[in-house]
């Protein structure tokens, strides 16, 4: 039964949550601050936090960013009432997987946490991959440009993964965000720029050409800019 850690300062909102997702059939620990939500990331390992941005003692936005300092793999779905795309990018940026705009339906956000742990659930160990000097590994999750390792949150290693099992191919853009986020991912679409962005800043960040290319109306391929 996977662990689910819901964290925010509105009592009110905090209960409803633990109901409506132990009612889904979640092992549901709470937190009403982040430093409480740190000890409890602690203790019971979740395997996803539902995290309010705003709170007292310690914001959301710096638990995100001490998690994934620590290397620390859970899933996090990012509440706020913070609705702008240059909010939207900063959460994302932080290291969270996915962000949910206050006041929401919680039938939406149910779909949004099932959404997120099929993404773990499907991850089986795979082959490794390469292409063009990258390599992946799905078992170490470990990522190379030439000797070089790079660092990759969860979602962009997944990211990263669909593209480089799928090179030379054109994606589509609801292709991408329904492999990558789930088939009943509801989010701003974009949520792909953001990372894609992000994939490339990393990839390139030695010089390496770019290899992941948009296609304009369509998506993106992985390829080189010359035909191999």
């Amino acid at each position: 039964m996977p662990t689910v850690l819901v964290v925010d300062d509105d009592v009110k909102l905090l209960k409803m949550l633990q109901r409506t997702l132990a009612y889904e059939g979640l092992q549901v620990v709470t937190a009403q601050n982040g430093e409480e939500a740190l000890n409890q990331v602690d203790v019971c390992k979740p395997d996803l936090i539902i995290l309010d941005w705003m709170m007292p003692k310690m914001d959301g936005l710096t638990v995100v960013q001490e998690l994934r300092a620590e290397k620390n793999p859970a899933l996090i779905l990012m509440l706020t009432a913070r609705d702008a795309l240059e909010n939207r990018v900063e959460g994302l940026e932080s290291g969270a997987d996915d962000y949910l705009v206050k006041p929401f339906a919680p039938t939406e956000l149910v779909a949004r946490v099932h959404a997120l742990l099929r993404r773990t659930d499907s991850k089986s160990a795979k082959d490794a991959v390469e292409f063009a000097g990258v390599r992946l590994d799905p078992v170490t999750r470990e990522v190379r440009v030439g000797e070089q390792i790079i660092d990759l949150t969860k979602t962009e290693f997944d990211l990263l993964d669909f593209f480089m099992r799928h090179p030379r191919q054109v994606l589509e853009r609801v292709q991408i965000l329904n492999n990558v986020w789930g088939y009943d991912f509801g989010g701003d679409d974009n949520v792909l720029e953001v990372y894609v962005g992000y994939l490339r800043k990393k990839l390139e960040a030695g010089g390496h050409p770019r290899l992941i290319q948009t296609v304009r109306g369509i998506g993106y391929v992985l390829r080189t800019e010359r035909a191999e």
